[in-house]
């Protein structure tokens, strides 16, 4: 242990010695006057190269921390990172909707996430910033109209009534109760309906196809959580030396074996799509349609091989990982909380065994839509964003904050490279805006939002939630990731009941891959099993009453 020890900080040594060096050459190099931003209280340093960054690396959920600084040092602050740099983390609503609006002409994604997104998917619409942003989000903007997600609607029913029928063979072949690993069984709904509703393309995962693609991101949920010490060094000091991304570490290395591996897919689909849109089979307006679309010297909105490939990869990874975790963790906690599970399914009853239309579910569902809303505020898929300043901005703040010296400001300065961070799963769960059960799952907040007063009410963003993001980046795919997600949800909860196998208070916890995932707190990998049973409704014949619709 002590020498392990020795090791990590030796190789902190060199490598901050080596940053010092370059970054007083730079200085040196630099005559342009800086800006000086505002001198703004926050924690002190924990460790005199690392600062604070360990401390967020290894807290069990970085929210918890951020929300104890924004409690101690108000909602504006900064945080000492490694070698030396400077954050500045924002949890005030009108500083957070600053932030996000300018998000394309102000602050833009690090050197070193902009790496490590090319090295795993691409210079895609992940990657992309300005011009080459606009450009690649305009081209693919058709496939997630409205009318394009209410013919993919279809498609989500179609997945998850497949999936209803192998369940329903589970429970008829285990008459002492059936058993399911859950995240297993949503990735492989998601998949196929990504695979459908924009592919063109029947991955058959829920019929037990083995799939190259769950294979994949399957393996960096098993390997996230076992960073190495040199890993985890690269990680903590990568927004202050970039370069440190393109080492061929054991996790680099895992990068772009993904990326190869999600290429070869995405040329197989793209190969299968040319010859489909030869015989004139591909919707001009699918995800696939427009991508080959796209491809065309003469198109428009141009985009090469090479971005073409990296949307399909960033497309396949939300399409699978996003939603399909979504959907376990609001069955968690339907199953940590089974009155509202109950209250739920009742609402649901009221279509009786027909699927509400796309309609129906964005507007005669306020429950559903209530727990979906829930269930996104208190688990986003990404933790954080963190930009920075390729200007320098002057962002305003709801009230007067105190600076170092105790001066009170309206507005604070951020000169041009300031790392900045918005901690959504803070910013999701603060008491400050979600009342004083904020850390509780409870969707009726949702029915008396409006009447309550919250706080959470400054918050721009989708229902007041920073979850999909906001402004010029906002998630692309977000009414197609809610329609998905209730669709599906809405299927399984009105034709069975779930229980967590030790009861509701089974410890969960998450574990680390390209998102976080859950996980029983007992286990090593991403798996939540559950006891699934027959709705009471299924048990007496009532949900197949026509009567009911």
């Amino acid at each position: 242990m002590i020498v392990a020890s020795v090791r990590f900080t030796n190789v902190l040594v060199v490598v901050g010695g080596v940053y010092l060096v370059s970054k007083l050459a730079k200085r040196l190099l630099s005559k342009r006057h800086r800006t000086k931003g505002t001198p703004l209280t926050g924690p002190p340093k924990a460790h005199f190269l690392l600062g604070v960054s360990r401390t967020l690396s290894t807290a069990t959920d970085s929210a918890d921390v951020y929300g104890a600084w924004a409690a101690t040092y108000g909602p504006v602050y900064e945080i000492p990172t490694a070698l030396g740099g400077r954050r500045v983390v924002l949890h005030d609503p009108r500083a957070v909707n600053h932030f996000y609006q300018a998000e394309r002409s102000v602050y833009v994604k690090t050197d070193s996430t902009r790496k490590t997104i090319a090295n795993i998917f691409g210079r895609g619409l992940l990657w992309a910033e300005g011009e080459d942003h606009k450009r690649q989000r305009k081209a693919l903007t058709p496939a997630f109209s409205n009318a394009a997600i209410r013919r993919s609607t279809g498609v989500f029913y179609d997945s998850a009534h497949k999936l209803q029928g192998h369940w329903d063979a589970l429970i008829e072949n285990a008459p002492d109760g059936a058993i399911i690993e859950v995240e297993n069984w949503m990735n492989r709904v998601a998949l196929d309906s990504i695979g459908i509703a924009g592919f063109g393309h029947d991955f058959r995962s829920v019929d037990g196809e083995p799939s190259t693609v769950a294979d994949v991101f399957d393996s960096m949920a098993l390997n996230g959580g076992r960073a190495a010490t040199l890993s985890l060094i690269i990680f903590m000091l990568g927004t202050q030396l970039p370069i440190l991304a393109e080492l061929p570490t054991p996790r680099n290395r895992l990068f772009k074996g993904l990326r190869r591996t999600l290429a070869g897919i995405a040329d197989d689909l793209l190969a299968k799509s040319r010859k489909e849109k030869e015989a004139d089979t591909v919707a001009e307006k699918s995800i696939i349609g427009l991508l080959l679309k796209s491809e065309e010297d003469a198109a428009e909105l141009h985009m090469d091989q090479a971005e073409v490939v990296a949307q399909m990869n960033v497309l396949l990874l939300a399409g699978y990982e996003t939603t399909s975790i979504s959907l376990t963790w609001a069955l968690i906690e339907l199953c940590r909380n089974l009155d509202q599970q109950a209250k739920l399914r009742e609402e649901l009853r009221k279509f009786g065994p027909q699927d509400a239309t796309w309609d129906q579910l964005g507007s005669s569902l306020p429950y559903l839509d209530a727990v979906v809303l829930e269930t996104l505020r208190l688990h986003p898929a990404l933790p954080d964003t963190t930009r920075v300043a390729q200007v320098d901005d002057i962002i305003p703040v709801s009230e007067p904050i105190h600076t170092k010296s105790g001066e009170l400001v309206t507005e604070i300065i951020v000169p041009k490279d300031t790392v900045v961070t918005v901690s959504i799963r803070c910013m999701n769960r603060s008491p400050a805006f979600w009342g004083p059960d904020a850390a509780q799952f409870n969707p009726e907040r949702w029915l008396t939002f409006e009447r309550d007063g919250l706080r959470a009410s400054e918050i721009q963003g989708h229902r007041h939630l920073i979850t999909f993001l906001d402004g010029p980046r906002t998630c692309l795919g977000k009414q197609f990731a809610l329609a998905e997600f209730k669709a599906v949800l809405s299927v399984l909860i009105k034709n069975y009941s779930f229980e967590l196998p030790d009861g509701p208070d089974t410890p969960i916890k998450e574990v680390l891959g390209l998102i976080q995932r859950p996980a029983l707190a007992s286990g090593s990998k991403p798996e939540i099993p559950l006891r699934l049973g027959y709705c009471s409704a299924r048990v007496t014949g009532d949900l197949d009453d026509e009567s009911l619709v």
